[in-house]
């Protein structure tokens, strides 16, 4: 797995807990969700997301949108 690939697979993920939080205990977890949304938005401009950096980091190998 590539950094982008990680990426993708965590905004994915944080958005879903996003909504299943709302869901189960309050909007307000929708807050979670818009987050990753804006963060997915300026990193498709600036080309800066935390995650990635976090996970080349961890190891893994780079890819091509966070190189």
């Amino acid at each position: 797995m590539n950094i982008d690939r990680a990426v993708f697979a965590f905004a994915g993920s944080v958005v879903l807990a996003g909504l299943a939080l709302a869901q189960l205990y309050s909007p307000w977890w929708l807050l979670l969700t818009a987050f990753a949304g804006l963060n997915m938005f300026q990193a498709a401009f600036t080309g800066f997301c935390l995650a990635a950096v976090a996970f080349r980091k961890l190891g893994l190998k780079p890819g091509n949108a966070f190189a």
